[in-house]
């Protein structure tokens, strides 16, 4: 899985590369692709500090998850450090690995089609101007 993932990132642009100097208006098909890759791959080695720099301090998440693995009631998470823990008890609970599907540009915004086992998601992710995630809204399909 992993020699898979290192030829498909291979592929892709670097974020370096296809980063912009700032993320206003619509992003590139570029940016969305080289985001998508390196976010699927810093989940799938279980590398929380390397998904965390994808974030703002002030992130705010939107998530089914949160529900039943943070237990908060309202499905939403504030800051970053409130999300590293959920992340963190995630990651020693399950064995995740993510697969991507597919991906969209939008205006500050990034969706990932992608796939654990057991789920498929989308995840739609807001970006403020230094192309850190601001708001992450997951939807499961049902």
């Amino acid at each position: 899985m992993k020699w898979f993932l290192l030829a498909a990132l291979l592929c892709v642009p670097t974020m370096a590369e296809a980063l912009p100097e700032k993320c206003e208006g619509h992003l590139s098909p570029a940016f969305a692709r080289a985001f998508a890759a390196d976010w699927i791959a810093v989940w799938n080695f279980h590398d929380l500090d390397r998904i965390l720099e994808h974030y703002s301090d002030d992130f705010e998440m939107h998530s089914p998850g949160i529900i039943a693995v943070a237990g908060e009631p309202s499905g939403v998470l504030k800051g970053k450090a409130n999300v590293a823990a959920y992340w963190a008890k995630a990651l020693k609970a399950q064995n995740l690995s993510f697969e991507l599907i597919d991906v969209f540009a939008g205006i500050k915004s990034v969706s990932v089609h992608w796939r654990r086992p057991g789920r498929e998601v989308i995840e739609v992710l807001e970006f403020d101007t230094a192309c850190k995630v601001v708001r992450s809204s997951v939807l499961w399909k049902v």
